[in-house]
């Protein structure tokens, strides 16, 4: 009897040995990205020969270690029974489950937390989609659960994710450098609206490193603090794009209703499109800049990503407010706002680039607005970056890099300008491992203020005569291009710009419709945008990510 006695107790331990080890067993333990790398080493593509995929500064398991006992709980059946409500659902459909009591806001919290969780701890699936976890988002849910039912905003117990340039407090906001890895800051302008109107912040998003105006010829979607960002649509396929790069990869994989980006160039129509998200990068002017680490004050804006127009707009309108110490405001309203709605195509007047005619993708979609009364006018625009742009941008920055510094971080950060960001990532190659290109090159800038708004004026003043030209000479409402072929040209003429997902090609990768329009007439490009979607419902989910 003590024999069998004795052998229970060995069952019994070694049972509780074998489960305990199954529950605190590390998925990294056996993972060498090295075999990753080697893939991406035989792609055509030279821009995806990444050096490194994981990022000695990544805070890993660390992400979600607050969580751990709420997510035990929430547990893998209730995840599984939650996918078929939460997946591929709408702001508006969500708030709707949450009305008829199939949903809560904490439960959906719940949902997305431990979605990042279970994806970004899969070695074989992992995306480097997110920075940080907001520790507050499960009590602000329950916050929202007990004030439901009154009359509030659409984004109202929405959990969502900032580009991790754009400050949070209780939230570092790091721009993806290691440098700003303590910079606590108080909430951003567009952080306080969102907050305001009910919104969950969930966390950070991944981004190219400084906004992508870092480290020259390096892979787009790369932080030292974040790693390689990766592509749900192909995961060791096709690029991010850049540098809102997270927020695209994180809204493709379903972490969250939707995501705040920031653009200076292409840096929100780059990563939607490339995600198969809709975009909008807005006239620099309608949404607040304050708190959000800069390139430049004259073309950078923050913006929504999301996985449908409607959603695009909800997320818009949560961050719109008049604010004062944003000099590129104008005096707009308080309550300066998009609709989302479904109009007559009829008359709607479409700059079609005889360039792109070859391109399959961009003829279908010209025809189905077309067909369905909008009426086009070929026309022909060449424009080439002028040689100055870089310089210009590197100029900004060395400008407004240092006021950003000096207004917002704090004591635990150890720079106050670009000489210093460039001196710091000197220390430690793991800091800069493609090197820092464009920081050596604002290292050896020298412009006046007079000399730096001379070549601004001229840069804008020449690119906004030729997009206004372009749509007098044409009598345009809006200019379609693919994905961000225009997004220069757009950004310094002050054009806002919508990209909608038009298709996939053969390959799987994603294609994105974008509309141009002149400044403050985003709704044009909703409007165009929303029946664009609707004619052709070309999204589809990424298909490894449901």
């Amino acid at each position: 009897m003590k024999t069998l006695h004795f052998s229970c107790l060995l069952l019994t331990a070694c049972s509780f040995v074998a489960c305990f080890a199954q529950e605190t067993s590390d998925p990294w333990a056996s993972y060498d990205e090295a075999a990753d790398l080697a893939v991406l080493a035989q792609l055509e593509n030279e821009r995806m020969h990444y050096q490194l995929l994981r990022s000695p500064h990544q805070r890993g398991a660390a992400l979600w270690a607050g969580f751990e006992a709420e997510l035990a709980a929430f547990g893998a059946e209730r995840y599984e029974a939650l996918k078929p409500l939460v997946l591929g659902a709408s702001i508006d459909e969500l708030q709707q489950a949450v009305d008829d009591g199939e949903l809560s806001y904490e439960s959906l919290t719940r949902f997305y937390l431990y979605r990042i969780r279970e994806t970004e701890n899969d070695p074989a699936r992992y995306l480097n989609a997110v920075i940080s976890l907001n520790p507050a988002a499960l009590e602000q849910a329950r916050e929202r659960d007990g004030d439901h039912g009154g009359n509030h905003d659409p984004i109202f117990g929405m959990p969502v994710l900032l580009k991790d340039n754009v400050n949070a407090a209780g939230l570092p906001t790091t721009a993806g450098a290691v440098v700003l890895a303590a910079n606590e800051a108080d909430d951003a302008f567009i952080t306080e609206r969102l907050r305001e109107r009910g919104a969950i912040v969930l966390g950070k998003a991944n981004l190219s490193e400084w906004a992508y105006f870092f480290c020259g010829d390096c892979p787009s979607g790369w932080s030292a603090m974040g790693g390689q960002t990766l592509n749900p649509y192909g995961r060791l396929v096709f690029g991010t794009g850049g540098s809102s790069s997270g927020s695209g990869a994180a809204i493709a994989a379903e972490y969250a209703v939707a995501a705040v980006g920031s653009e200076t160039s292409g840096s929100i129509l780059s990563p939607a499109s490339a995600n198969s998200l809709v975009g909008l990068k807005p006239t620099t002017g309608s949404l607040s800049r304050s708190g959000v680490v800069p390139i430049s004050a004259t073309l950078d804006t923050t913006g929504p990503m999301a996985r449908s127009v409607a959603d695009v707009v909800a997320l818009f309108n949560a961050m719109t407010g008049y604010d004062e110490n944003d000099f590129a405001m104008p005096r707009l309203a308080e309550d300066l706002a998009l609709e989302y709605r479904l109009t007559e195509l009829a008359g709607k007047r479409l700059g079609i680039f005889e360039s792109l005619a070859d391109d399959t993708f961009y003829n279908e979609a010209a025809e189905r607005l077309i067909a369905g009364g909008a009426i086009a006018e070929v026309v022909s625009f060449a424009w080439e970056s002028p040689e100055s742009f870089s310089e210009f941008l590197g100029a900004e920055m060395v400008r407004d890099l240092a006021a950003y510094l000096a207004t917002y971080t704090n004591a635990g950060v150890e720079i106050s300008s670009v000489h210093d960001l460039r001196a710091f990532n000197l220390e430690d190659r793991t800091r800069m491992p493609y090197g820092q290109q464009e920081v050596d090159m604002m290292a050896e800038l020298d412009y006046s203020a007079e000399e730096l708004e001379a070549l601004r004026a001229e840069l804008q003043s020449y690119a906004r005569l030729q997009m206004e030209n372009l749509f007098s000479q044409h009598d345009l409402d809006v200019l379609l291009s693919l994905n961000n072929m225009h997004a220069g040209v757009a950004a310094l003429a002050n054009f806002p710009a919508l990209t909608i997902p038009a298709g996939y090609r053969d390959n799987g990768r994603p294609v994105g419709l974008t509309l141009i329009a002149p400044s403050f007439r985003e709704q044009d490009l909703i409007d165009i945008g929303a029946e664009f979607e609707r004619l052709t419902m070309a999204r589809r989910p990424a298909a490894d990510y449901q």
